[in-house]
């Protein structure tokens, strides 16, 4: 277990990083304000506390991001850690996907003294699991899955107003937490394909691990929740929805007419369930021993199989 020592981010490329107390963490993406963050696989780097003191040790002067390092941490040898380990601060998971890196253009540090440890001591990782790292925070490496997370958006004009209880919300939450599920967000939002995607978009980027919607599936004009997740995800999941029609359907045969649909965003299980308690009391308890497998397929923590 280690320590963080220093937040480093830069605005823009080929500038230096500059030290920061806080930081957010983006699912699939890096730090937040980054510019080095983005879709691909050197999302965060990170750098060992002792090897910048052998560095300064030989008589260089350098401040916490000069090497480009993102993360700083007392207590790990970063480059003995193999591609694949997980690391976890917080509620923020890490996946390292390369040791070191080749530099094309030497760096200030490299041209000042004449080296730069971050391509042989330094080490990159992806997010697997959003969230916010403070100075002085802990930094392990984790052994066990992500923890399993949920959140619940009611859509409801009448309900974002105040005239209607929100039932089916407090159902999910219900069955959830009884899953083993911690219930990191409930919401209710009126029927705006807008409001409903931006909320998808901001739990998936913390990497919550299963998103249901209840309402907004049926024939009504203001009925948008499929179209605002189809929006919003990368994926479909489409066995998910046709299961939970097939299964309505023994029960009423107006199941027909449901709208819902599940997909995927980053490492997100987003599903629209129905706007009524009973319906919701149904579906949601006959799909969701099934989903844990295929969150934890998405966040790396199981594999695919035919069982």
């Amino acid at each position: 277990m280690g320590i963080i020592k220093a937040i480093c981010i830069s605005e823009q490329r080929g500038t230096a990083k500059k030290f920061v107390d806080t930081a957010t963490f983006h699912t699939e993406y890096g730090i937040v304000g980054d510019a080095h963050a983005g879709d691909w696989h050197r999302q965060v780097s990170f750098l060992g506390q002792s090897e910048i003191d052998a560095f300064k040790n030989r008589g260089a002067n350098v401040e916490y991001g000069a090497f480009g390092e993102n993360i700083v941490a007392d207590g790990f040898t970063f480059k003995n850690l193999p591609v694949g380990t997980r690391l976890k601060s917080g509620n923020v998971y890490f996946e390292i996907t390369q040791i070191g890196k080749q530099c094309h253009s030497h760096c200030a540090i490299y041209q000042q003294v004449g080296d730069c440890i971050m391509p042989r001591e330094g080490v990159f990782a992806r997010v697997l699991h959003g969230g916010k790292i403070k100075i002085g925070d802990e930094l392990e490496i984790a052994a066990e899955k992500i923890p399993l997370d949920a959140a619940i958006i009611t859509a409801s004009d009448k309900g974002y107003i105040g005239e209607r209880e929100d039932k089916s919300g407090a159902k999910c939450e219900e069955i959830l937490t009884a899953a083993g599920y911690k219930v990191v967000d409930k919401i209710i939002l009126p029927d705006d394909e807008k409001l409903l995607s931006d909320k998808m978009i901001d739990l998936a980027n913390f990497g919550v691990g299963l998103i249901v919607t209840t309402g907004g599936t049926g024939f009504s004009p203001r009925d948008v929740t499929p179209e605002a997740t189809l929006e919003v995800c990368d994926r479909l999941a489409p066995g998910i929805a046709e299961a939970m029609r097939n299964f309505s359907m023994q029960v009423t045969k107006r199941a027909m007419l449901s709208r819902a649909v599940s997909g995927i965003r980053k490492r997100s299980l987003i599903v629209n369930l129905p706007g009524s308690v009973k319906a919701v009391d149904e579906c949601l308890n006959f799909v969701l021993p099934e989903l844990k497998h295929g969150i934890e397929i998405l966040r790396g923590d199981d594999s695919n199989c035919g069982n």
